[in-house]
């Protein structure tokens, strides 16, 4: 069966005539691998490219990792600033103008993994000794061959060398024996020039080698060619990329690629950035569907028809093994539809069909029937519409009959309902991508059961999408759709559902219990401050959970989150984690911001805090004790009672007469210390006293003496001792004092302890001294000389309470009625 597209009136493809300006993404994807291998904080990346620098900066951080100084005017590069940075990994120094390298220079970053110093001036291929180097760019410079220095040998981690000078025309045999050796699996070669001698065996002897790129154009010199791709068969080469493989105007006499054919390695087969004619196309396709290759693709092409007829592929009477057919990015040469003759049968075994950046904007009939083994569709990045795609002119017999994944990402679509019901036609899709697009959701959608895959991110959406889609969905991508909410009940509408993709959206909060069967969920990019242990434990399936780039508060709320979340189900760990507030601590890593568990729960705080409140209260107690603090308290209580209860009294002491400050009843066998200690203390002060000894009236009843001068006294004092309680009068004494405080309501007794009085030892008749020992403040009489300081002083403050006008008045008035007697 043949297909002429242009005979039956259905355009294959509209070809746009803008030139679209695609290239190779291999320095891209590089250098993402390069900052997956060397970067473990965002805090260790120094971008200064566009500065402006005329030198490298000496004030680096001697921490960096990640250093890219390109499209700088560095025309040399100075070991001294890299003496500072030895954890660099990561450096990059293009389009600079540099002429010279320090030779040390790299002796200070062993470290080295990622290296790009392409687009530069350099005239020679600079010495390195990078035992740890993966990648090294050395593209687009002026050194005039491509011989590699000795030191190359050390360079046993290398695994993608890319080199290129429009000055070196020539490959000698010996070029790249220092990295015979290697374990290099990608080599990018080629300065964009014609290349006007290869030495056959030179590319040959690296064995390693799974991918070559050639940016090396072949027109005049297609002996070459063959003599390169007979030593690329000598490789473990899979992946060949021909860059700029033909020049423009280059007419091709002769089968420069029949060696395809017998080189049973090579699977994949990339021409990018070529002006293909229709003729070339043809020599070109017939050789490649004679070869092993699995997948031919298509990049930045230009197209032209050169012969009359078109791209016209005759059948051919052999097994094709191709698999995968991929163009991206097509200009046409003509402001006309390509006319294509081809044989659909040749292609019925492709799995795999990707036309991207092609201008398509009409799908014709017969493609959808004809590939009966397709099972994965790429039309993205074209200008379908949903009457483009589902051709109202077409009538099916059967639609991709095979077709699993089914990819309309960057397109015209607009009308999900409509989608949704002609997807039923495709009976075994299971995927479907309809990002970038224009979608609406206005009518009810119907699904069929067997799509479990959809991908709407990037269409503005919102909040309702959920009600929209399929009960039956397994993996639903809604990133970038403009939602700001997420409930529990959106997500119970899916029982089947495994992943879940809500990257940058507006979401704050991640509700509990989402799904029991959720396997990868995507936050990153949202409003999330914090996630909870209850959020994970509604998700028990979960395994990978991305989270990055969100505004994450560093506190307590975090704690959970930074030290018991297995960090292996976090793919973006630790470098998309940074804290947001509070302003302390914005733009710390989550991985550098340290909280102890103690300082975030209470019931630890609190757990923790009482014991050591309790040895705290009891080394106090130990100490207070050590220092006789029990005696200073009594003494300091003593004080404060006597000052409490003399201002109580006060208007009882103005108008009280008393002529002696206190009446001291003691033992005849404690007069010595009386004598020697207490009066002389006492009386030096100021204070009277009155003692039997010397104030008793002489001739007067004993009994009358001391009730008499317990009345004349505002206190009585009494010094206990062991010899008090065997004294008969001190009995006495205590029982009138008793009373006579009774009797006035005023505390008038003192009590001075001279020496301990076991409770046992006291007689009967001292029962009521036990119980006023109990209830009334005494002082105890200290050896210590430093303590009797404080207890002269309190015993003074007791007794001084008394109104000194009323004493001194009382003595005017006895003077007065002394002289009254004498004058009669």
């Amino acid at each position: 069966m043949y297909l002429n597209i242009y005979s039956v009136q259905v355009a294959l493809l509209l070809w746009s005539i803008t030139i679209l300006s695609l290239r190779t993404h291999c320095l891209a994807e590089q250098e993402e691998e390069g900052f997956a291998l060397c970067v473990t904080s965002r805090r260790l990346v120094q971008n200064l490219s566009n500065h402006n620098l005329s030198n490298v900066p000496l004030d680096l951080n001697n921490d960096t990792q990640y250093l890219d100084i390109s499209h700088n005017p560095l025309v040399k590069l100075e070991a001294a600033p890299f003496q500072r940075i030895p954890q660099l990994c990561f450096l990059k120094v293009s389009h600079c103008g540099l002429r010279l390298i320090d030779p040390n220079l790299f002796v200070h970053i062993p470290k080295l993994k990622f290296l790009n110093i392409s687009h530069n001036l350099l005239d020679y291929i600079p010495d390195l000794s990078l035992p740890l180097l993966k990648i090294l760019d050395l593209a687009s410079n002026q050194y005039d061959c491509y011989q590699l220095p000795a030191t190359f040998e050390t360079m046993a981690n290398l695994t993608i060398l890319s080199l290129g000078s429009e000055n070196a025309l020539e490959v000698d045999f010996n070029d790249f024996d220092s990295l015979s050796d290697s374990s290099l699996q990608h080599l990018i070669l080629g300065g964009g020039v014609q290349w006007q001698r290869y030495d056959p065996g030179s590319l040959a002897k690296l064995k390693s080698l799974q991918k070559i790129t050639l940016k090396v154009p072949f027109c005049e010199n297609l002996d070459l060619f063959q003599n390169l791709l007979e030593d690329v068969n000598e490789t473990q080469t899979t992946d060949l990329q021909l860059v700029e493989l033909l020049p423009n105007l280059c007419n091709i006499t002769g089968d420069p690629f029949s060696n395809l054919r017998t080189m049973p390695l090579v699977k994949n087969l990339t021409i990018v950035n070529t002006l293909i004619n229709s003729s070339f196309m043809v020599l070109f396709l017939k050789n490649v569907l004679l070869s092993n290759v699995t997948m031919i693709q298509f990049v930045n092409i230009t197209y032209s028809e050169d012969t009359p007829d078109g791209f016209l592929l005759p059948s051919l009477n052999h097994t094709v093994v191709m698999r995968s057919v991929i163009f991206e990015g097509v200009h046409h040469y003509q402001y006309r539809y390509p006319v294509i003759d081809i044989n659909v049968d040749i292609f019925s075994k492709v799995d795999y069909l990707k036309f991207s950046g092609t201008g398509m904007n009409i799908v014709p009939c017969d493609i959808m029937s004809t590939l009966p083994s397709l099972e994965t569709l790429d039309l993205s990045n074209n200008l379908l519409t949903d009457s483009g795609f589902w051709w109202s002119v077409c009538s099916y017999t059967s639609v991709f009959p095979k077709l699993r994944h089914l990819s309309l990402s960057k397109n015209r679509f607009s009308d999900l309902s409509f989608i949704s019901k002609k997807t039923g036609q495709m009976k075994n899709l299971e995927s479907l991508d309809l990002s970038f697009n224009s979608i609406r959701l206005d009518m009810p959608c119907f699904w069929p059961t067997h799509i479990t895959e959809l991908s709407l991110s990037n269409n503005n959406l919102g909040n309702n999408v959920f009600s929209f889609l399929s009960k039956y969905f397994q993996r639903i991508d809604l990133s970038k759709t403009g939602i700001t909410a997420l409930t529990q009940e959106d997500l119970l509408q899916f029982p089947m559902l495994t992943h879940l993709v809500l990257s940058s959206n507006s979401i704050k909060v991640i509700p509990t219990a989402l799904s029991p069967t959720l396997l990868s969920l995507h936050l990153d990019q949202n409003a999330i401050s914090s996630i909870s242990q209850e959020t994970l434990a509604g998700l028990p399936s979960l395994r990978t959970l991305k989270a990055g780039d969100n505004p994450f508060a560093c506190s307590c709320d975090s704690y959970w989150f930074l030290n018991a979340l297995n960090k292996s189900l976090l793919p973006d760990w630790p470098l998309d984690y940074t804290c947001s507030t509070p302003p302390s601590v914005a733009g710390l890593p989550m991985s550098e911001y340290k909280t102890s568990k103690i300082s975030c729960e209470a019931w630890l705080q609190a757990a923790i805090a009482f014991p050591v409140m309790i040895v705290i209260v009891v080394a106090l107690c130990s100490v207070f004790y050590a220092c006789d603090g029990v005696w200073y308290t009594k003494m300091l209580w003593v004080w404060i009672r006597v000052k409490r209860r003399g201002k109580k009294q006060a208007s009882l002491l103005s108008n009280a007469m008393f002529r002696y400050h206190s009446f001291i009843s003691y033992s005849h066998c404690d007069s010595a210390w009386v004598e020697s200690k207490l009066v002389p203390s006492l009386e030096g002060s100021g204070l009277s006293l009155c003692i039997h000894e010397r104030d008793f009236v002489p001739g007067q009843w004993v009994v009358d003496n001391i009730i008499n001068c317990i009345e004349a006294s505002y206190k009585t004092l009494f010094v206990l001792s062991n010899h008090f309680v065997q004294s008969e009068w001190c009995n006495y004494e205590l029982f009138f004092a008793q009373h006579r405080a009774l009797d006035e309501q005023q505390d008038s007794l003192v009590f001075i302890l001279l020496e301990p009085i076991p409770t046992k030892s006291l007689p009967k008749k001292f029962l009521k001294l036990r119980s006023l020992l109990m209830q009334q403040t005494y002082l105890e009489w200290p050896k210590d000389e430093r303590k009797q300081q404080v207890f002269w002083a309190n015993l003074r403050s007791m007794l001084q309470v008394a109104d000194h006008r009323v004493l001194k008045d009382m003595a005017l008035s006895l003077a007065e009625s002394a002289s009254l007697i004498t004058d009669e």
